[in-house]
């Protein structure tokens, strides 16, 4: 978590820039929910997905994929006036994952997008965050000819922790990205402060 103090007049709220994480499987739409929600131009890391690459990740569903996120997704979104959402994709390819640990520093939390029809690649993805206690969402990025699947049975496959939220999404679309971050930093705030009093109780 990060605070941004600029010259500001006593009147003036303290801007706020908080630290979000955007992880789970290969072909699953992290750069694409960065890109469509981020107010600047994002910052891209992907190269072009070698024969080796492919020789390594299971491409069934993403047939037409044919770039990598090889270091990591980047964007801003202004989500009200003093309150602004630094954006990192993770790289989802296994061989990037050392670079998870350095990604996640000072994080406020972590959406991580789930594919219906490759269910079990954001797996890993839920087990990070819930061994480091880093609160996250899943988000179902609704595939289209993908089977609907309601939040209650995505959240028993995946045996998420009681009251982790389970949220549907279009990782295309600007709106249903920012509502899910949104929920997000709603969700990991009330965590953070449960926290707090837990340790002073």
């Amino acid at each position: 978590m990060v605070s941004e103090h600029s010259a500001q007049t006593d009147d003036e709220p303290t801007a706020l820039a908080l630290k979000i994480l955007v992880a789970g499987g290969f072909g699953v739409g992290k750069t694409t929910l960065v890109g469509a929600v981020s107010e600047i131009r994002p910052l891209r890391t992907e190269e072009l997905l070698s024969e080796a690459g492919q020789s390594v990740e299971d491409t069934d569903g993403v047939d037409q994929k044919v770039t990598t996120t090889v270091a990591m997704d980047f964007g801003r979104i202004t989500i009200r006036s003093g309150l602004s959402l630094y954006l990192f994709g993770t790289p989802g390819q296994d061989r990037f994952w050392f670079l998870w640990d350095e990604l996640a520093q000072g994080a406020l939390g972590a959406v991580v997008l789930a594919d219906t029809r490759r269910l079990e690649d954001c797996f890993p993805a839920v087990d990070y965050f819930e061994h480091r206690r880093i609160p996250f969402v899943v988000a179902v990025n609704c595939f289209a000819g993908a089977r609907g699947y309601g939040a209650h049975d995505v959240c028993r496959a995946l045996d998420l922790d009681p009251g982790t939220p389970v949220v549907l999404c279009d990782a295309r679309d600007r709106d249903s990205g920012k509502e899910v971050l949104i929920r997000l930093v709603e969700y990991a705030g009330r965590m953070h402060t449960a926290r707090l009093l837990n340790s002073v109780g």
